[in-house]
């Protein structure tokens, strides 16, 4: 299936955005009926204020362990992230998805079960440095409530929606669509990230059948 990917460009999104509103302004002019229009996570979270500057997380004594077992090339490498992850998802399950992961890591020589078990945020956390200026200076917790988020545009625009969080590394993770969405077919579509993660400012991307 041929599918055209449309990057649309907007204004730097900020906490006092209505994520709507944006999408009616930059988005809407450009839609058709059988778009699929895929919203970025981090726009999401920002749009509902979901910003804490680090001086305000005091790390605790399993954040400052824990963090100096995750890949440095993580969020949660920060002791800071992942603090704000534990306050999130509660302590008890983050310590004991770490301990079961070491286990499955070293027994069964399995990566990938901290996040999956240490709950949603530990994924979908950016700490500073890994969001466009000026969020760069804050940890980006991922959004509130995804489902709720695409129903609603799909309500308004009558189009079918998705928020995604995807790199430019091939790899994406769907946080909710709506039932029209191929779900394939965006994975597909952006393992190749049409938004871009530098400065592009195109956190939308309208989906296109040909």
């Amino acid at each position: 299936m041929s599918v055209q990917a449309i990057p649309v460009r907007t204004k730097l999104i900020t906490p006092e955005d209505d994520l709507l509103e944006v999408i009616a302004i930059s988005a809407a002019p450009q839609l058709r009926k059988k778009d699929i229009l895929v919203v970025a996570e981090t726009v999401v979270a920002i749009s509902q204020g979901r910003l804490i500057r680090p001086e305000k997380i005091k790390p605790g004594m399993w954040a400052l362990l824990i963090s100096q077992f995750i890949h440095q090339d993580g969020s949660l490498s920060s002791p800071f992230a992942l603090q704000a992850v534990m306050d999130e998802e509660g302590t008890p399950r983050t310590v004991t998805a770490f301990v079961i992961s070491t286990l499955s890591r070293v027994l069964l020589r399995r990566k990938g079960d901290f996040y999956r078990l240490a709950g949603k945020q530990a994924a979908l956390v950016d700490d500073i440095t890994g969001t466009v200026p000026p969020f760069d200076k804050y940890i980006v917790l991922g959004p509130r409530d995804p489902e709720k988020v695409v129903s609603a545009i799909k309500d308004r625009f009558g189009v079918e929606a998705a928020i995604i969080d995807a790199n430019d590394l091939g790899r994406s993770q769907i946080l909710a669509a709506t039932k029209g969405v191929n779900k394939k077919l965006l994975l597909r579509v952006f393992k190749k990230n049409p938004a871009g993660n530098a400065d592009e400012q195109t956190p939308f991307v309208i989906l296109r059948k040909n």
